[in-house]
C-alpha cells in the first residue's frame, strides 16, 4: 500500500522540480525571497487546482500512515510483514467470482480499509486474500470516489526504460520508508468488476501507485527494490517486525 506521506513527498518534489537552479545560483537574500515565493505558489497551486493529477495536498497531513485496526463495515485487516500472504502466489479471479458479487464486496471493503489507513492503494494480499485484485484512489480522498479504481487480474504489458526514484512507504511495513526506482510510464491490461477488459497507459504518480500494488500481486514487496544501502537502513526495523510476528513468517 502506498500512503499519504508518500504522496506528500511526491507532491513536494514535483512542485520544486526545475527550481533548484534558481535557488542555487543567486545571492542569499534573493534565494530567501525566491524560496518564499515558491512556497506561496505551491500553496496556491495545491489549493486552487483540485482537478489536476497531483497527489493529496501538502496541507492534508504530514503524519505517517496509520494502522486502522478494526474498520467499521468490514472484517478485513491489514497484515504486516512477514505475514505469509505477502509472499504467497495469487490466483486469477474467475468469471464466476465476478458474477456472484464476491469480488465486488471484497473491493468495496478494501477501499474502506485503504481510506481508514490513510493510503492511496491496497492489494488483496495485504488483507490476507491471495487474489489478483487491487484498488486505489490517487487522490487518497474518499470524498473523491469518482477517482476510485478497481483492477481485476491486472498485468503490465509494457513499461518505459526511463525511470525515476521516489520515497515510498507501505502499511504492511509500518514505521519505515525507502527510495524506490520505478518506470515513469506503463501500459497495463486488466478487467473491471463486470469482467470487461481494460487497457490503460499510466504516467507519473498513478504509474507508481499501480506498480507498487502490482508488485504485491507478484509476491514482491517494496523493500525488495531498495538499494543495498537502503536495505541496511531499514533492516533493524525489519528484524523487529520478524520478531513480533514470531514463527511461520515468510521472508
Amino acid at each position: 500500500m502506498l500512503t499519504h506521506s508518500s504522496a506528500i513527498m511526491a507532491a513536494t518534489l514535483s512542485l520544486l522540480c526545475g527550481r533548484s537552479s534558481i535557488l542555487a545560483f543567486t545571492p542569499t537574500t534573493t534565494r530567501r525571497a525566491a524560496a518564499l515565493n515558491i512556497a506561496k505558489k505551491m500553496s496556491s497551486t495545491i489549493n486552487n487546482n483540485n482537478n489536476n493529477h497531483l497527489p493529496p495536498p501538502l496541507h492534508a497531513s504530514i503524519d505517517e500512515e496509520v494502522d486502522p485496526g478494526i474498520v467499521p463495515g468490514t472484517d478485513l485487516r491489514i497484515v504486516k510483514y512477514p505475514h505469509p500472504s505477502l509472499r504467497a502466489p495469487n490466483a486469477e479471479i474467475t468469471a464466476d467470482e465476478l458474477s456472484d458479487g464476491s469480488i465486488s464486496k471484497i473491493a468495496k471493503e478494501m477501499l474502506l480499509v485503504m481510506y481508514a489507513a490513510e493510503g492511496v492503494g491496497l492489494a488483496a494480499p495485504q488483507v490476507g486474500i491471495n487474489k489478483k485484485l487491487m484498488v486505489y484512489n490517487e487522490s487518497g480522498d474518499k470524498k473523491k470516489w469518482l477517482n476510485e479504481v478497481v483492477m481485476v487480474n491486472p498485468k503490465i504489458v509494457e513499461f518505459s526504460e526511463a525511470t525515476d526514484v521516489e520515497n515510498e512507504g507501505c502499511l504492511s511495513f509500518p514505521d519505515m520508508r525507502g527510495d524506490v526506482k520505478r518506470s515513469k510510464w506503463i501500459k497495463v491490461e486488466a478487467q473491471n468488476l463486470k469482467g470487461k477488459k481494460i487497457k490503460k497507459k499510466f504516467r507519473g504518480w498513478e504509474a507508481r501507485i499501480f506498480q507498487h500494488e502490482f508488485d504485491h500481486l507478484d509476491g514482491t514487496v517494496y523493500v525488495d527494490r531498495l538499494t543495498e544501502e537502503g536495505r541496511k537502513e531499514v533492516q533493524p526495523r525489519l528484524d523487529e517486525l520478524i520478531e513480533d510476528f514470531g514463527e511461520g513468517g515468510a521472508l
